[in-house]
């Protein structure tokens, strides 16, 4: 709780303390905003994935090693949605520019959801440990990961290793229908007393900022809420993969134009979807989904 309570940071500290949240962030692998997203902006959002029924169209699972699954859905570029507005919005995009110390672009989004007790488990992994096959040169990004329901232990809440990122990219090998970090490794970093795992409590709202190396997991959800996510990817300008033929499924650098925070409120498209670009799991070879 004490690591929790050290980087955890206010937004405007961001700004203020550019220096003390970069360094926080650099030597731990994360920082905590708590209240980044208004609760009107939460509700609206919420609202918007209802409306705009953005699981039922474009959804699907990856089952854990269990067989359960969380849900998601997941999309390239930001698009002029509700949504949209929120990946392209000053306060999430100008921190992590701040984080990575130049611009950035952003990389993809997802909608993740744990239903209540079947919602299935996701397994210790690195970010980088599956856009390094999308010929990302260095883990220079990073997540946003921000909750539009109360997250628990019980329903299945981030958990970090502090200071993870340190330790390079790890091995990563399929398990159920994810890619795993070498569960040994993770092991043997658990019990070294340098990094510390968490469990990472957070309100509606709330916004963890992590490294791409920063090894996290989450359990089933055993509860009956639901636990719904909003998980936002940044990379580095300069660390786009050389080529689109190179890249993957992700895109390669295309600008990001920036909104204002008000934009989130102020947005009533929750239907049209142009140009987004949901990604079909067929085309992601890193995983095995399941529709």
């Amino acid at each position: 709780m004490a690591t929790i309570n050290l980087c955890t940071v206010s937004l405007s500290e961001v700004t203020s303390r550019k220096e003390h949240v970069t360094r926080l962030f650099n030597d731990h692998g994360f920082i905590l905003i708590r209240r980044l997203l208004l609760k009107s902006e939460v509700e609206h959002i919420k609202a918007a994935l209802s409306e705009g029924k953005v699981l039922e169209r474009f959804g699907y699972g990856i089952p854990d090693q269990s067989g359960k699954m969380p849900r998601m859905a997941l999309w390239n570029s930001p698009g002029a949605d509700v949504t949209g507005m929120v990946c392209r919005c000053e306060k999430v995009v100008n921190t992590c520019e701040i984080l990575l110390g130049g611009e950035v672009y952003h990389y993809h989004s997802k909608v993740v959801v744990k239903e209540p007790f079947i919602g299935g488990r996701q397994e210790w992994h690195q970010d980088y440990g599956y856009w390094y096959n999308n010929t990302l040169l260095t883990p220079e990004a990073l997540s946003v990961f921000v909750p539009l329901d109360p997250c628990t232990k019980e329903n299945g809440c981030l958990q970090v290793i502090a200071k993870s990122h340190k330790c390079g990219r790890i091995r990563h090998l399929l398990a159920g229908g994810q890619m795993c970090a070498d569960i040994a490794r993770v092991n043997d970093i658990q019990q070294d007393r340098r990094f510390e795992h968490l469990y990472v409590n957070m309100e509606p709202g709330d916004a963890l900022f992590f490294h791409s190396n920063v090894l996290h997991a989450s359990d089933a959800n055993v509860s009956p809420q639901i636990r719904r996510a909003l998980i936002l990817a940044y990379n580095h300008r300069d660390n786009s993969a050389p080529s689109p033929e190179k890249s993957g499924h992700h895109p390669t650098y295309t600008p990001i134009n920036k909104v204002k925070d008000s934009a989130i409120l102020d947005c009533t498209n929750v239907s049209d979807f142009t140009g987004k670009d949901f990604l079909d799991p067929k085309n992601d070879k890193t995983v095995k989904a399941s529709k």
